[in-house]
């Protein structure tokens, strides 16, 4: 079902109880009024009325309610379109730091020079799970962002996701790091290792699809111009931007690394399996050769042949002496050699 939420800002105060989903229009002609509108799984010919009637472009408006669009910016006249995934991880299983799964939020918005649409669409995996949208009126509010306008509203609305995108790549670095730990214990890694690496790198591949886009959707933001005048053009919020930009980077590095982290964990385990199976084969075949001095000598005597010491008991205590010395031998020069 459609929800429509809201804030309204009027010389700076709010006027959140003055909120109308159709007054939208009106409050964005008046130069004193601020306006964030959050539609939450939207009805399609609604928001196409919208736009409509906001002169929104009718591609992006496709693009906001449209299947798996990827993370993007565009940049039309009047207006600036972009969609991006926040990301929570979700624990299964008694250690959450070794099998998570990721839930993607998607949200589109479209920044306006007095107000900001935004379009959030349920996760497909998991629709009970809520992109928390409060936070990001609570982090406006931290920053004062009444006086800074619509720069303001989208920077706490990109901080907030980018900041779960941190959440997300610290848990799966997390549960990398529980995987080294459990490939090098000296019990051995235990049953399903593999399968749980392999869901891993499927996590941070989504993750990365999410994550590295973010760079063109700061960047497009941040020098966009609208009526001569850039969202982020107040002193104070350049340096924000700036310092949000920096910690994209820093989350798409980090990324990257965990992907060569996690191939590194895939590929180790296969070469330790395989060097744990070398050692196998050298104890069998070790034992193996054990095995195989007291069954010469037995099966020689146990021939249908007169033999010298057959049938005596000096015969008994020779093979018996020569078994045990030859074993011993083969032992010995095994345990040397670490076959053993």
């Amino acid at each position: 079902m459609t929800t429509v939420t809201g804030r309204l800002w009027r010389g700076g105060q709010a006027h959140d109880e003055e909120f109308t989903f159709e007054s939208i229009s009106d409050c964005l002609a008046s130069e004193d009024h601020l306006v964030w509108a959050d539609i939450y799984n939207p009805d399609h010919d609604a928001l196409a009325a919208l736009a409509a009637e906001l002169h929104l472009d009718m591609w992006a408006v496709e693009d906001a309610v449209a299947p798996k669009e990827r993370t993007k910016a565009s940049v039309y006249r009047t207006h600036t379109f972009f969609t991006v995934y926040a990301v929570d991880i979700l624990g299964t299983g008694e250690d959450e730091s070794i099998t998570s799964t990721l839930v993607k939020h998607r949200i589109s918005a479209f920044v306006l020079p007095r107000g900001l649409i935004t379009v959030r669409l349920p996760s497909v995996n998991h629709p009970e799970v809520h992109f928390d949208i409060r936070e990001v009126s609570e982090r406006f509010d931290e920053l004062g962002g009444q006086q800074y306008g619509v720069g303001a509203l989208v920077h706490a609305l990109l901080d907030v996701v980018v900041d779960g995108h941190f959440d997300a790549v610290q848990s799966l670095d997390d549960a990398i790091e529980g995987l080294e730990d459990e490939l090098f214990d000296e019990s051995g890694p235990r049953r399903g290792l593999q399968r749980r690496t392999f869901r891993l790198r499927k996590e941070l591949v989504e993750l990365r699809r999410a994550v590295l886009p973010m760079r063109e959707v700061v960047g497009a933001i941040q020098h966009r111009r609208l009526d001569g005048e850039s969202p982020a053009s107040a002193p104070s919020l350049d340096s924000l931007y700036a310092d949000l930009y920096d910690h994209v980077l820093r989350a798409s590095e980090w990324t990257e690394s965990l992907r060569d982290m996690v191939t590194t964990v895939f590929e180790t385990n296969l070469s330790l399996q395989d060097a744990r199976l070398n050692t196998v084969m050298k104890k069998l075949t070790s034992w193996a050769a054990i095995i195989a001095v007291p069954t010469a000598i037995t099966g020689f005597y146990g021939q249908n042949v007169l033999y010298p010491g057959i049938e005596t008991a000096a015969g008994f205590i020779t093979s018996s002496a020569l078994i045990v010395v030859l074993v011993a031998i083969l032992y010995v020069m095994f345990r040397r050699r670490d076959w053993l």
